[in-house]
């Protein structure tokens, strides 16, 4: 009888090893599949942001958003989306860039649009922001290139994108090199 208790947690433990074993090889995959449907999700929200900021310059032509909360109010997104890549879900968003990056922008020869990004948060201190798009406050390694890109910071989502040219990226805040 001692025999066979033995020989029970002896298959118990192989049990328990094996399957901790399992566990050790799954986790990994199953968080990369998380972080792929994060991606896929980033960009089905990135073309709603586009695509309601399409819809506005449609309803108002030659005028920009303020805010997020006015694409919603004004019913051209159903909902406001949360970034699906930081905890917090804030975006930041990309602005229309004033007259001094104007200038910049015809001297530049490594790119063909200027635009500026900015924390969701700085909105309020900008005067008359004109928002043309999302980008994920994410500085996270993506597993997917998208446009070339493999930082959710860099995969840009904005009306008017050339998806073969990267813009010149002005940060809030960064001074203008003249």
């Amino acid at each position: 009888m001692t025999e066979r208790k033995g020989y029970t947690i002896l298959i118990l433990m192989v049990v328990v090893f094996v399957l901790s074993i399992g566990l050790l090889v799954a986790i990994p995959v199953w968080e990369t599949q998380i972080q792929r449907e994060k991606e896929e999700e980033l960009i089905f929200r990135g073309k709603q942001y586009v695509e309601a900021i399409r819809i506005f310059q449609m309803k108002y032509p030659g005028s920009f958003p303020q805010s997020l909360d006015e694409l919603m109010q004004k019913k051209c997104l159903r909902k406001l989306y949360k970034d699906p890549m930081t905890a917090h879900g804030e975006w930041n968003i990309i602005l229309l860039t004033g007259r001094a990056a104007r200038r910049r922008q015809q001297q530049s020869q490594r790119s063909s649009q200027i635009v500026l990004v900015a924390p969701l948060k700085a909105l309020s201190s900008i005067d008359t922001p004109r928002i043309i798009g999302i980008v994920s406050s994410s500085t996270k390694k993506s597993i997917r290139i998208y446009f070339d890109q493999d930082t959710y910071d860099k995969w840009l989502f904005f009306y008017g994108q050339d998806p073969r040219k990267m813009p010149e990226i002005i940060y809030y805040g960064e001074r203008e090199k003249d």
